[in-house]
């Protein structure tokens, strides 16, 4: 079910997508995912329509789809994850100059008084959970490919974020921290924001098992990701929902109306313990327990409809304060995570599955 619905995902739906709007961090999602679809199968043709769409990310010219000159956005820093398997898949010197420019928005990019990269230009001084997704694994390919020993920077980083964001009492993780106390949906002491948000856990969690697979063959500081994981998983674990096996857009507030079983912080969740298992961070049943929560989000929300497979329960977008409509209802309240809308085959959601299929793939080798 899930390889025929990416087949005709990536054929018809995501190029959809790409003509509709410009190039954004979900998109590089689904690129991700195809491409460990070819890894998982060994079958390269899932890399194809990543190549036939290659436009909608660089124009001819070789500049990049939605990059803004002197831009500090760790959403568009991620677009960089694209670009390398882009490069990698044409060999493309254009892909390649491209990659570097990503790396080097990261020599000057602004940080908190924490020392973490803030979320964006528009949230100066913000720490998102977001954020160590968009940027982290990035940032280690970067060092990787180039040599340069900055592996301490990307470690304290993630330690840093544990410390602003970590809810001890309820064992989860908070959307994000505001160190400058100025955002009106900042705790005046904590600087946390209100609310647990399924997704915004699920990018961290695959921050840690990507990075990791990356930085633990050049620091012995990787390490300290391992009971990052654990403690993260082990709290998060929690809160599953026992009818679906999944967890709920707000995470711990089972109380709530409206609140519902979410597809794509689940399947990231699915994602960080399969591969988690996989890399030796984890014991193996925390590895079966993700394939376990995979399935369960096929038998949910996969969906077969007149010959056609559809992913549904994702949450369409979520952020905290105005952003660039200037909206006003985005104060990080429960009620406002229950607000959203959902939409049915988002890159969220779709290119999460596809990352947490091939992991699973990867299981039966």
């Amino acid at each position: 079910m899930w390889l025929t619905y990416f087949k005709q995902y990536l054929n018809e739906i995501f190029p959809r997508f790409l003509t509709e709007k410009p190039w954004n961090y979900k998109d590089d999602l689904c690129v991700v995912g195809a491409e460990d679809l070819a890894k998982a199968t060994g079958d390269e043709s899932w890399t194809q329509p990543v190549l036939e769409n290659a436009a909608c990310l660089m124009r001819p010219d070789g500049s990049v789809v939605n990059w803004a000159e002197g831009e500090h956005n760790l959403d568009k820093v991620s677009f960089g994850k694209s670009l390398r398997i882009l490069r990698d898949l044409t060999g493309d010197a254009r892909y390649a100059a491209a990659v570097e420019r990503a790396c080097h928005m990261l020599d000057d990019y602004p940080r908190t008084v924490t020392g973490n990269f803030w979320h964006k230009d528009i949230y100066p001084h913000q720490v998102w959970l977001d954020g160590l997704y968009m940027g982290m694994p990035f940032y280690a390919r970067c060092l990787a490919e180039s040599g340069k020993d900055r592996w301490d920077d990307i470690l304290n980083q993630f330690q840093s974020a544990h410390k602003l964001l970590w809810n001890e009492r309820l064992g989860l993780y908070m959307h994000a921290n505001d160190c400058s106390r100025e955002a009106e949906w900042a705790d005046p002491v904590t600087g946390q924001s209100p609310a647990v948000w399924l997704r915004a856990e699920g990018w961290f969690l695959m921050a840690l098992v990507d990075t990791y697979e990356i930085a633990q063959e050049h620091s012995p500081r990787a390490s300290e990701l391992i009971p990052l994981l654990r403690n993260a998983l082990d709290g998060i674990l929690q809160y599953q929902v026992p009818k679906t096996k999944m967890f709920l857009q707000v995470v711990d507030r089972a109380d709530l109306s409206g609140n519902y079983s979410e597809t794509s912080g689940s399947a990231m969740v699915a994602y960080a313990l399969m591969k988690g298992a996989r890399l030796g961070m984890l014991p193996a049943p925390y590895g079966e327990r993700g394939s376990e929560i995979l399935d369960a989000i096929r038998d949910t929300y996969l969906i077969n409809e007149n010959g056609e497979y559809h992913l549904y329960g994702i949450c369409a977008s979520a952020g905290l304060g105005p952003g660039p409509d200037n909206r006003t209802d985005r104060d990080g309240t429960p009620a406002y995570y229950l607000s959203e809308k959902q939409m049915t085959d988002n890159q969220h959601g779709t290119g999460a599955c596809m990352m947490a299929v091939s992991e699973q793939l990867l299981r039966t080798r």
